[in-house]
């Protein structure tokens, strides 16, 4: 089931469309490179199709785009879990990508937080502020209404870094969202 979002502001024009259980279908335009790259490795490795179209005024900086970004995917992300009958709710990832390493575990339950021990090298990657990244699993973590903690074991490249973290949750993010029989809850309602 696609589920699609258009989200018009003074500062972004985003239309989105997220089916979680896709085949990898693609097509990914923020304005942003370097953005649309990490997106892709995230849909890509979760398994989704996800269709993404922004403008954003990128001419002020990277800010609203990025935050904009994360608040309708994760918009759309809460949508697809509610959806579900029942899934494993948790996932985990321990993902090496060359010398870094990154734990990523999520609780996808309506209880938004969010973690990260990101310590960046350098202030820009890919043309991207790297304070956007702990921002934008944040924004992410809360528009989905899910636990989020994204932890650096180690790392030296900040391409590396930043990456990881996208292929990390992605399939942290497959895990928790594979279906399952029973309730995965005491309380009988997440």
């Amino acid at each position: 089931m696609s589920i699609e979002i258009a989200r018009n502001t003074k500062e972004t024009q985003i239309k989105l469309s997220l089916n979680i259980d896709g085949n990898q279908n693609v097509n990914i335009n923020t304005g942003i490179p370097f953005f649309d790259h990490m997106l892709e490795q995230l849909a890509v490795h979760a398994r989704w199709d996800l269709d993404l179209q922004v403008a954003g005024d990128l001419q002020v900086d990277d800010h609203h785009t990025v935050e904009d970004v994360a608040l309708t995917l994760g918009e759309a992300l809460q949508e697809s879990w509610r959806g579900r009958p029942s899934m494993q709710r948790y996932g985990q990832r321990l993902l090496p990508m060359d010398e870094t390493l990154i734990m990523c575990a999520v609780d996808v339950s309506g209880r938004p937080i969010c973690r990260t021990n990101f310590a960046f090298s350098r202030e820009f990657t890919g043309g991207v502020s790297t304070e956007m990244w702990p921002h934008f699993f944040l924004s992410l973590a809360m528009a989905a209404k899910m636990t989020l903690h994204i932890k650096v074991e180690y790392f030296e490249n900040n391409h590396h870094l930043i990456e990881g973290s996208f292929k990390a949750l992605a399939y942290a993010l497959k895990e928790a969202l594979t279906p399952r029989e029973d309730t995965c809850t005491t309380k009988g309602k997440l």
